[in-house]
């Protein structure tokens, strides 16, 4: 039986013989992120979205997410806030002193699905130029760099270069509107942007990388694993090469992470602690024991990282290249903004300033929101905003019975409400268009967007009498004109399913209109972005400043001035 299973296992590669263990691992972590991502963050099932989310997430939707460090901890840094998933952070940096860079060789499901491209590849179309070893083997250390001075001035990058927000977000892009699709139907899934070219195009260099050299991504640019990297100069293990080595040449072969020297010493920042090469050594000559001051003689033994990376011009050189560019990308993403309206966050989103910082882009808010209410923005808030979550009301409206958003961010950008909070965190408000509102107008009665806010539980849209004739007292006449909507302030959260209603009747369905007559508008006043207490509180704070419409309040209180004729 072991021998057939040696055998099997020889067929997939010699990594699987050598090391089965950690294969195993890589397979099950693997699975673990795409159970996540297709069933614990497919949202639907009841309408009771909440729930249905909760009853799935066995472990986080974004555990993955919190065990790359450089997510919360570039975060953190351009926030100047403590992010939650920090504690998560440390751990996996304390499981890298026992076993440095573990988070890469055994669980990074990015890298595991490059071992897979890497193996459908094999030798064939790599240069022979590129090998292990040249200019580009600190690059990552440079980009690291680029991330962190980025993050100290306040711009969060990570997200463009981090390992798991690059494959959670192109996986967004790329396999969740199959999905979407094949599901519930293709023409729910929303039209691409500039940003879906820029993601799958990032995520395909990533992949063709592999035609330099295996794992060349994680090898020589990615800055998650040079974080781990610089951490494992804590490490309290070590590969060595014992006297028994006869220089068979084998354990340089099968390492894919570039970590043994021709002489067949270890460049331990590179180790990943994977072992295999130790299961192809044929005399037992590799070991892994605890770290110690090295002893003379010991054979190939001292000689650990590449001149290119200790030397002192080449490291000068590329940290001031790595400062030119931080402050040059922190400069940039104050880019020109397009949109001359501001986005409409996820409720329990944070003000826009941290926001922009604690956002990593990933994706995963977009991944659980039923009905593709939230989607990615594109460059028209600038480089910035590109990748942003955005309510998007043309497209649907946001579900009173969810709060998935808040609860799969892994740092804080949206904050994790219950449904009672979240059902009063006011996202923007809804504003009537007294101009083309079929009854407003004088066209025809219609209740389509009082009708879907009432069934929404939230009441805040009601009807004046307009258009009609009236008594000799000046009031209207209850059998004259149409009932008109308008919208209470102190109710409306701006959840946008008002305008999506009257988006796909009078527009779409019916072309009465160019565009909804009742939109859903954000910025200051029109929202509510705290970083900590309750949302409640604020909407008791609000009660007793009821305004009777839309509109803005005069000095005693009123609204009749801003009224049309008709209204008054």
């Amino acid at each position: 039986m072991r021998g057939y299973l040696a055998r099997a296992l020889g067929r997939l590669g010699p990594t699987w013989s050598a090391s089965p263990e950690r294969r195993l691992v890589q397979s099950v972590c693997l699975f673990i992120f795409m159970a996540l991502f297709f069933w614990v963050c497919w949202p639907y099932g009841t309408r009771e979205y909440a729930k249905t989310f909760a009853a799935r997430e066995i472990v986080n939707g974004e555990l993955f997410l919190i065990l790359d460090p450089l997510v919360s901890v570039s975060a953190a840094v351009a926030a100047r806030m403590f992010v939650w998933s920090l504690a998560v952070a440390a751990g996996v940096i304390l499981v890298g002193v026992l076993l440095p860079r573990a988070f890469c060789g055994y669980v990074c499901p990015l890298g595991t699905l490059i071992d897979v491209f890497d193996w459908l590849l094999g030798k064939a179309g790599r240069p022979s130029a590129f090998g292990q070893r040249g200019w580009w083997s600190g690059v990552r250390y440079y980009l690291l760099a680029v991330v962190l001075i980025a993050a100290g001035s306040g711009v969060l990058l990570s997200g463009f270069v981090a390992a798991i927000p690059v494959l959670t977000r192109a996986m967004l892009f790329v396999a969740a509107p199959f999905q979407m699709g094949l599901a519930k139907g293709w023409y729910l899934v929303p039209p691409a942007n500039v940003g879906h070219v820029i993601s799958i195009a990032l995520l395909m260099l990533v992949f063709c990388l592999g035609l330099l050299g295996r794992r060349f991504w994680c090898n020589h640019l990615c800055p998650t694993g040079a974080l781990l990297s610089v951490c494992a100069l804590l490490r309290l293990t070590e590969r060595r090469v014992t006297r028994a080595c006869v220089e068979c040449g084998r354990c340089v072969k099968v390492c894919s992470f570039a970590a043994i020297n021709d002489d067949f010493a270890t460049r331990p920042l590179s180790c990943t602690s994977c072992r295999t090469c130790a299961g192809v050594c044929p005399t037992k000559a590799i070991e892994f024991p605890w770290r110690r001051k090295r002893e003379n003689g010991g054979a190939n033994d001292g000689r650990v990282e590449d001149q290119t990376i200790r030397s002192r011009r080449n490291v000068l050189a590329g940290l001031g290249g790595a400062v030119v560019a931080g402050l040059g990308a922190s400069l940039a993403a104050g880019g020109a903004c397009t949109s001359a309206e501001a986005p409409i966050r996820p409720p329990g989103s944070v003000p826009e300033d941290k926001f922009l910082q604690l956002c990593v882009r990933c994706g995963q808010c977009i991944k659980v929101c039923p009905n593709n209410v939230l989607q990615p923005a594109g460059l028209e808030y600038g480089f910035n905003g590109l990748w942003t979550p955005e309510v998007v009301p043309d497209w649907s409206g946001c579900e009173p019975s969810c709060n998935n958003c808040g609860q799969v961010c892994p740092t804080g950008a949206v904050r994790a409400l219950d449904i009672e909070e979240k059902r009063v965190a006011r996202i923007g408000l809804a504003e009537v268009d007294w101009i083309t509102c079929l009854p407003h107008a004088g066209r025809e009665a219609c209740q389509l967007c009082v009708d879907e806010c009432r069934m929404a539980g939230y009441n805040a849209i009601e009807f004046v009498r307009v258009g009609g004739r009236v008594d000799e007292m000046g009031e209207p006449l209850e059998d004259s004109g149409y009932l008109a909507p308008v919208v209470r302030q102190d109710r409306c959260v701006g959840c946008g399913l008002c305008q999506m209603r009257c988006r796909g009747i009078n527009v779409k369905s019916r072309r009465l209109l160019q565009r909804s007559a009742i939109r859903v508008f954000a910025g200051a006043g029109k929202e509510d972005r705290i970083v900590s207490g309750s949302y409640r509180a604020l909407r008791e704070g609000r009660e007793g400043l009821r305004p009777e419409h839309q509109g803005r309040i005069d000095e005693a209180g009123g609204t009749d001035e801003y009224l049309p004729g008709f209204l008054r």
